[in-house]
Formats: C-alpha cells, sequence, structure tokens
C-alpha cells in the first residue's frame, strides 16, 4: 500500500510541479505589477513628502522673513513712542532704516507714516498720502498693537509688488500716532524661489490669506497680484491647514501634485506644485520596460520548469533532513524573547527566530536568505565585519558586540549580539549561531546622562564643569605642542535690571537668545562655547592669536547689540549689549601658572571693559592702562 501511494504520488508530481510553475508565472506577473503600481503610488507619495518639506521651510522662511521684519519695526515704535516724531528723531530714524535697509537684502523697503497717512521717512520724493490704504485704516481704527500683514500692494516707490508688515504706534497721550512700515518685494522672493527646481513644469506659489498671490516662480510678473480666492483650497472648509493635494491649476490648465502649507502665524498660504504628466512620464517608461523583461523571465521559468519538478523531490528530502537535524536549535530559538539567527560562512542568514519581529521589526522570511550585515550602520560595519571574519577564521569561538541596525519601522536602533561559531562533524566551520537583543533605551539613557553632566539645561553650551575639564585638556595640549591658548569672557550688562523690569522668563529668554548667538560665532570644531555662571559665559580658543581672539570677540559683541533686544534699562543703547574680555597665553612659556591664570586674565579684562563703559571688548594688554582710569587715579 505504502509502494502504490508513493508511485501515485509520483505520478501525481509532474501536473504538481507543473500547476506550481503556473501559480509562480502567474504570481510573478501579478506582484510584479503589483510593484510597479506600488512604485508608481511611492513616487507620487515620495514627490508629495518633498513637496511638503519644501513647502514647509519655504513657509518658515515667509515666516521668519517677516519676523525680521518685524524686530525692526518693534524698535522703530519703540523709539517713537519714547523720543516722538520731532525733526531730530526721524533723521535718526531715517538714517537708521536705511542702514538696515542696505543690510538685509530682503527688506524693500522701511517707513515712518504719521497720524494723517503722511509719509515721515522714506526712499525718494514720495508725495501722496496713505490714509486711504487698507493697512493704515485698520492701525487708525484698531486700538491693537500687534504686527498686520496687509495684502500685497504696488510699492509707489517703484511700482514693485510688495507685502506689508506694519506696526501702530501711539502719542504720548495714548492716541493714534502713525504707523511704522515694512515690506517685502515679491521679486525677492520669487528669486529666492528659483533656488528649488523641482520639475520644468513646477511652480512654487506664495499666497495671502485672501487669496491674493504675493508671489510666485515661475511667471511672477504675470500672476503676482492675482486672485485665486475661487481655488479649491480656499473654497473647501475642510481642508486642514497643510497637507498633499491634486488638482488642475485655474492658473496654467496643468494637472498638479501639490503640497500646500497655512502658516499659523501670519495669513500666508505656500503652495509647491509639480506637472503630474511630467512626474509620471520617467516611471512609465521604466515600467514598459521592466514588464518586459518580467514576461522574458516568465517565458524562462516556463521552459525550465521540467528541471525543477526533478529537482523538487530531492528539495522535498533534504528539507526533510534539515528539518529533522535542527529541530532542537528551533524549539530553544522559538521560545527566546531574544533574537536568534543562524549566519552561513558566506555571511547569509539561514534562519531567524520569531522574535526578529519584535527587535528589528523584520519577519523571519524577510531576513533569511540576506546578509547579516545589511542593515547595520555604515560607521558600525567595519568593526562588526572584523568580529565575523575572526569567527571564520577560527581565531575566536565567541564574541559579543553592540552596534546600530536599521529597524523597519523606528530608524536606527542599538542592538547587542553575542555570536558564537558553529562546526561540521570535521571540525571546520560552517557559520555562527547569533542571539541579538534591542538596548537602544539603555544607550540612550547613556548618552541622555552624559549630556546631562556636561551641558547647561537653560542654553544648551556646554556647563561649567564642561568647560572646566576642556581648559585642563587644551592647556595640557597647548604646552605639549607649544601652540598657544585663548580665552573670552562674555557678561550680560544690566542683566539684573532687565530681570526686573522684564521678569525672569524674558531674562532665560535673553539668556537663550545670547547663548545661540556666541554658539553661531563660535565656527572651529575645536573651540567650545559655555556657560560660565549666571549671566556670564565663556570661550575656550585653542590655537590662537591675540588678534583672531579680538576678532572673534568683537564678532560676538556686535552680533549681540544687532540682535536688538529691547532693554530700557540699557540707556546708552536701548538694547541688549554684552561686554567682553579676552586673553591668550601660551602656556609653555607659562612655567609658574596654571589654567586659572588664563581665567584670571580674561577676567581682569573683563572688568576693564564694565568700568571703561561696557558694551566693548577689552583684551588683558588693555587692562593695565584702563583700571587707573576706571578707579579715578
Amino acid at each position: 500500500m505504502n509502494v502504490m501511494s508513493y508511485r501515485a504520488g509520483l505520478s501525481r508530481l509532474p501536473l504538481r510541479a507543473a500547476a506550481f510553475v503556473v501559480l509562480t508565472c502567474t504570481a510573478i506577473l501579478g506582484i510584479s505589477g503589483w510593484r510597479e503600481w506600488s512604485s508608481r503610488d511611492a513616487l507620487l507619495r515620495g514627490t508629495e513628502t518633498e513637496m511638503a518639506n519644501l513647502a514647509r521651510s519655504l513657509t518658515q522662511h515667509a515666516e521668519d522673513s517677516l519676523d525680521l521684519l518685524d524686530s525692526g519695526v518693534v524698535g522703530v515704535v519703540s523709539r517713537l513712542e519714547m523720543d516722538g516724531t520731532d525733526p531730530s528723531t526721524i533723521a535718526k530714524l531715517r538714517n537708521l532704516l536705511e542702514i538696515r535697509k542696505k543690510a538685509i537684502e530682503r527688506i524693500h523697503s522701511l517707513a515712518i507714516i504719521d497720524d494723517k497717512g503722511n509719509w515721515l521717512t522714506a526712499a525718494g520724493a514720495v508725495t501722496s498720502t496713505l490714509s486711504d490704504d487698507e493697512f493704515f485704516r485698520h492701525h487708525q481704527f484698531s486700538p491693537k498693537r500687534e504686527a498686520y500683514v496687509g495684502r500685497p500692494i504696488k510699492s509707489l516707490v517703484d511700482g514693485e509688488w510688495v507685502v506689508t508688515l506694519s506696526r501702530r504706534f501711539n502719542k504720548l497721550d495714548g492716541s493714534f500716532g502713525g504707523v511704522v512700515l515694512a515690506t517685502i518685494g515679491a521679486n525677492y522672493l520669487s528669486h529666492f524661489y528659483q533656488q528649488f527646481p523641482i520639475g520644468r513644469n513646477s511652480s512654487i506659489t506664495l499666497v495671502h490669506g485672501d487669496g491674493i498671490i504675493i508671489a510666485r516662480d515661475p511667471s511672477n510678473d504675470k500672476f503676482v497680484g492675482r486672485s485665486v480666492a475661487d481655488g479649491p483650497l480656499f473654497r473647501e472648509s475642510k481642508l486642514q491647514p497643510s497637507g498633499a493635494y491634486q488638482f488642475t491649476s485655474m492658473l496654467d490648465g496643468i494637472e498638479r501634485v501639490s503640497f500646500y502649507k497655512r502658516s499659523a502665524r501670519f495669513p500666508l498660504l505656500l503652495i509647491a506644485t509639480v506637472d503630474r504628466q511630467e512626474l509620471l512620464a520617467p516611471w512609465r517608461a521604466a515600467a514598459i520596460s521592466r514588464m518586459l523583461y518580467v514576461l522574458a523571465l516568465v517565458m524562462l521559468i516556463a521552459i525550465i520548469g521540467a528541471v525543477l519538478v526533478r529537482q523538487l523531490l530531492r528539495g522535498q528530502r533534504m528539507a526533510a533532513a534539515l528539518a529533522a537535524s535542527e529541530s532542537n536549535f528551533r524549539l530553544i530559538a522559538e521560545g527566546s524573547s531574544d533574537m536568534v539567527t543562524r549566519i552561513g560562512i558566506d555571511d547569509r542568514v539561514r534562519y531567524a527566530s520569531p522574535s526578529s519581529r519584535r527587535v528589528v521589526g523584520w519577519r523571519p522570511n524577510q531576513l533569511v536568505g540576506h546578509s547579516a550585515l545589511a542593515g547595520i550602520n555604515p560607521a558600525d560595519l567595519p568593526a562588526a565585519q572584523a568580529i565575523i571574519d575572526q569567527l571564520k577564521r577560527g581565531e575566536i569561538d565567541e564574541a559579543r558586540t553592540v552596534y546600530r541596525t536599521r529597524h523597519s519601522e523606528k530608524g536606527d536602533i542599538w542592538i547587542e549580539s553575542t555570536l558564537r561559531a558553529t562546526r561540521r562533524a570535521d571540525g571546520s566551520i560552517d557559520g555562527a549561531v547569533a542571539v541579538t537583543r534591542d538596548v537602544t533605551v539603555q544607550k540612550e539613557l547613556e548618552e541622555r546622562l552624559e549630556a546631562l553632566a556636561t551641558e547647561d539645561s537653560l542654553t544648551g553650551l556646554a556647563n561649567r564643569r564642561r568647560f572646566d575639564e576642556r581648559l585642563d585638556e587644551e592647556w595640557a595640549r597647548a604646552y605639549r605642542d607649544r601652540s598657544s591658548l585663548g580665552l573670552l569672557m562674555i557678561d550680560v550688562d544690566h542683566f539684573k535690571a532687565y530681570n526686573d523690569i522684564y521678569g525672569h522668563p524674558a531674562g532665560d529668554a535673553c539668556l537663550r537668545t545670547v547663548a545661540k548667538i556666541i554658539a553661531a560665532e563660535v565656527q572651529r570644531v575645536s573651540d567650545l562655547a559655555a556657560r560660565y555662571g549666571g549671566e556670564e559665559f565663556s570661550v575656550l580658543l585653542p590655537n590662537i592669536d591675540a588678534a583672531d581672539c579680538a576678532r572673534i570677540g568683537e564678532r560676538i559683541r556686535q552680533a549681540i547689540r544687532a540682535a536688538g533686544l529691547v532693554h530700557s534699562s540699557n540707556e546708552s543703547a536701548g538694547c541688549v549689549t554684552a561686554s567682553v574680555g579676552g586673553a591668550t597665553c601660551r602656556p609653555w612659556l607659562e612655567r609658574t601658572g596654571g589654567p586659572g591664570t588664563l581665567v584670571e586674565a580674561a577676567d581682569r579684562a573683563l572688568y576693564g571693559a564694565k568700568q571703561d563703559g561696557r558694551d566693548r571688548l577689552v583684551m588683558s594688554v588693555e587692562v593695565s592702562n584702563l583700571l587707573p582710569l576706571a578707579s579715578g587715579q
């Protein structure tokens, strides 16, 4: 009976194999078609993601541009409300506005307008009044003090389309005193968008909240000022503040794939689009080519089907033998919470336990047949490869390593693998077994603890402990290399008064701003910016001479002043300023000194800067001349 059943099975084997080949060919065609369609969807999704990133970046650029304008407008409003609009004040402000306009490319114009709509400051001779303009009437009849972004208008100075940002200023009695106006030109925005080529028929459009086009690339001159308020992005109330959108453009009739982003702070809408047909054209050509190759492959599979039939039985017997020999191994591996993998001598995964789904996010069948090194972070790959090579050569029998690998859903994770070499009956190595667990949480805790130990929690700069450690290290290195070492000590002027006036939250924000400025000016990898304590900061500058140290210190001082943080108690400047003391030395010549000598010299220079009137830089060589003057001798 068993022999007859066996023979019957053999007789049915060709039919079953033929059915398998047919199913395989059908599956290949179906999967290939599905993959091509999925690649089409992936292309559209990827493009939407690119458009989303671009739209968010350009929306942020627009917001930053308006913030930049507003920071200047706020300062002018404060000066007008304190000093009034007498001719001398206006003359000073006119010079200030001209300097600011020339210094910042994106500013089209800055102007002050009185309560009648007349220009107090303007570029060129402009005789018309602005009393009927939308932004002027808004401030005239509304007591609100926040910035107002108006719809795009044509500039009276040069006829260019501009978007306006304005603030009201009051007279001493609290009545309406006029408007401070700043504008950004549509041409500037359009030229800026030209830096982002995303397709031949692509477009980037910035629209005001009421549907008026502010700037567009391409064809800015043709479309700026045109209303698209009847478009779907303005008619459909169910649309989210941002999202992907496919539509036929009412401007040029092209079917477009786009992503739009509404600004949460200003009445702005940014739309980045690409031509749908242009986008899909390369995919269509590639899909047709690939499907022709698939058809050729299917025909080849059909031709060699007979050979596969004869190999099938042998493969089944070998699989049964393999399953029997590894049953104990699978029993242990599949019951473990750690991922267990069997790696062949060719570095490919022969087996992966079900825990692989939990540890690395991949199912066992997605790992088997692929390289065990696939997905390892390039920075950690050489070390992992070296360990596996040692195991294969028999130099070691067991090893443990920690590295980063790619999780299917979480991105890079940290894992720990323990590997042991496996051998054949004759003693030769045939691969390795790896037991792997996820240690990402432990690594993150270690990194967080290390950061907390060396980072100032308020400013994000290095803390005093990290500064002291680096000072000792750099002093020893400079002594060994016979190089120089520089130090800047920076103190925010009248900071206690700032806290008393504006409150501690504003003081913290001020320190964070100063820290960002200092960090931005410290450009070399070897330099270190730190919060020394309170409102005092330090910058350690290895291998630098006194002239370069002074140059960096002056750059930091000017950048802090240029930030324009209003500080009413700082009567000399009206904004937040800082005093800077600097010192340089050559440790190999300071045989009786130490790191504290450099700190003391820079601190004396800082004291000299504060005694000499603040908001200035003093190097240590200048201290001996300044201290007698400061003390009245």
